[in-house]
């Protein structure tokens, strides 16, 4: 199965390359380095149904970061809860439902999210509330590293750890860049593994652009942890999978140019056939 979602993670790259290009406008940086996370959620761990998107036994995902929507798009319309089409032609158009963050009027999206430092606190939300009601259900969420000097994330993570709530797990799309340069230069984070633990949370740090690694972390956070929170520190890199755009801050938010475009298509189109062949071998 890796195999697969590997090239499916640059699939959802190429299509969100064509989508910020289509529509002059995007956070390619984030989207690229979240690839393999949204990949691994979305076709290996949660329990979601496209034909089913309000099925009160379902798994919640929260994208935090909201800025990095194009590739929360992608997935969903791999998945099958979006139409590609659809989402490729109207994607920030005027009038559209496809704005430039998540949109909980679409299926598959359930909060409104990009004021950043807001999606932990509403997954302890939502994640309290399955607690109370005996519920089985898992609550996810995606936080990008420069939202984490937002004081609303600590006292989210606090709450978590208070209520003993080990039906949730965070992730941290641990780019070390944000749109105003390197996450350690504009707030820095010291040893994070360090303060989660400190604040109660069980921890776990990995390669997040490794899919094998993704879906290891993430069958180890569904084990029993004795009303622990998981946190994945998912180390990454921004801009993966277009050379002259990795571990670049300008590419935080930035459309290319056609030349921009056409290289990154190539290498993209390099890789997926790379990709292919190894699930075919």
């Amino acid at each position: 199965m890796s195999e697969n979602l590997k090239k499916t993670a640059y699939e959802l790259r190429d299509y969100t390359l064509d989508l910020i290009y289509g529509a002059k406008t995007g956070h390619m940086g984030g989207d690229f380095s979240e690839a393999e996370i949204m990949t691994a959620l979305y076709f290996g761990v949660l329990n979601v149904d496209p034909k089913n998107p309000e099925d009160p036994g379902r798994d919640y995902f929260i994208l935090s970061k909201g800025h990095s929507v194009e590739m929360y798009y992608a997935a969903l319309t791999k998945r099958g809860f979006l139409d590609a089409d659809d989402v490729m032609n109207r994607y920030s158009r005027f009038g559209s439902p496809y704005i430039g963050h998540p949109n909980n009027k679409l299926p598959g999206i359930e909060m409104n999210s990009g004021s950043l430092g807001h999606g932990l606190p509403v997954s302890v939300g939502i994640a309290k509330g399955l607690q109370m009601d005996g519920k089985p259900n898992r609550v996810y969420v995606l936080m990008g590293d420069g939202e984490l000097a937002e004081g609303s994330v600590w006292e989210g993570a606090m709450a978590a750890a208070h209520y003993k709530l080990d039906n949730l797990t965070a992730i941290v799309d641990r780019n070390r860049l944000q749109i105003s340069g390197p996450t350690e230069t504009v707030m820095h984070h010291d040893d994070l593994a360090a303060r989660f633990t400190a604040f109660g949370w069980r921890v776990i740090v990995t390669e997040g652009n490794d899919i094998d690694a993704l879906l290891k972390a993430f069958a180890e956070a569904k084990t029993e942890s004795n009303g622990v929170p998981t946190v994945i520190i998912a180390e990454t890199t921004k801009g993966k999978g277009v050379s002259f755009m990795e571990n670049k801050a300008g590419w935080h938010h930035k459309v290319p140019t056609a030349e921009e475009y056409a290289m990154a298509k190539k290498e993209l189109a390099a890789k997926i056939a790379e990709l292919s062949e190894e699930v075919t071998a």
